[in-house]
């Protein structure tokens, strides 16, 4: 399984697969583990999403294009797994794609929406308003 490899769609096709809670999560927890290491340096408060409740850096990265790419951490595995949904939808897209993008619906099609606290998901959308932000 490679994030850069993974769109959208196939995400969708795979959490359908997989059927029940606990191995979707476990799909989560193994997707926050392919994440691009963050530098140590960069875990600032510039940095931290505000509004999650576990703590979550996040940092834009130049691209040679107009498309925006970012790399993210957090202290928390669930997280991280949710930080890996996000690159794979919003990583390498410009920002017309990601403003065009529904996650609130795409969110709900994945079966995250039943599942995840309301804390957890009010983070998960507090680091798609830092995405749609930058560029």
């Amino acid at each position: 399984m490679d994030l850069e490899r993974l769109t959208p769609e196939a995400l969708i096709e795979n959490f359908a697969l997989l059927g029940e809670w606990e191995a979707r999560y476990g799909y989560v927890l193994d997707l926050g583990k392919q994440l691009t290491p963050f530098p140590e340096s960069e875990k600032t408060e510039a940095n931290k999403v505000q509004g999650c409740v576990s703590q979550v850096w996040l940092l834009p990265v130049a691209t040679a294009s107009e498309k925006i790419d970012f790399v993210a951490d957090s202290d928390s595995h669930i997280v991280r797994g949710l930080i890996a949904i996000l690159k794979i939808v919003y990583g390498g897209r410009t920002k017309e794609e990601i403003a065009a993008f529904d996650m609130e619906a795409y969110f709900a099609r994945l079966g995250l929406s039943e599942h995840l606290s309301p804390n957890r998901r009010s983070g998960f959308f507090a680091m798609v308003a830092r995405i749609k932000a930058m560029g």
